[in-house]
């Protein structure tokens, strides 16, 4: 199974404070263990949402709404992608990540969907435009 691994924003992250070197160091280390176990597909840290837009959809209108965005405990500061047996490994992982900010911080751990998960709405063709996709893009 797929899951996305989202590391929330704080405070800090938002107002631009870079990590240390010694956390740039101790999640480069865990990264190599997840691309060492096979479980790592990808991932990256995101600027703060000062940086960002949000493009809001109503029908057929499109608003776009420059950042920064409020509620900073519900915002993402990185992610990774991970293919995992199970929701349980997927958790084994987070319990060794270095802590990604100093002080608090939270990490959510969300399945990916897969094709099956649509059921019979995902018809064959559907299906293979997917698979297509996936193919063009190197996509698990």
């Amino acid at each position: 199974m797929r899951v996305m691994v989202l590391v929330k924003a704080t405070e800090r992250s938002e107002a631009g404070e870079m990590p240390s070197t010694e956390l740039l160091e101790a999640m480069g280390r865990f990264n190599e263990a997840l691309v060492g176990a096979g479980v790592m597909l990808a991932g990256e840290g995101l600027h703060p949402t000062a940086r960002g837009v949000r493009v809001r959809f109503d029908g057929a209108s499109r608003t776009v709404f420059d950042g920064p965005f409020a509620e900073t405990r519900e915002l993402v500061a990185g992610y990774w992608l991970w293919q995992v047996r199970s929701m349980e490994e997927a958790i084994e992982w987070v319990r060794r990540c270095p802590n990604p900010h100093q002080g608090p911080s939270e990490i959510e751990i969300r399945p990916v969907f897969e094709a099956d998960d649509f059921g019979s709405a995902l018809t064959p063709e559907l299906r293979q435009q997917d698979q297509r996709l996936r193919d063009a893009t190197g996509a698990a």
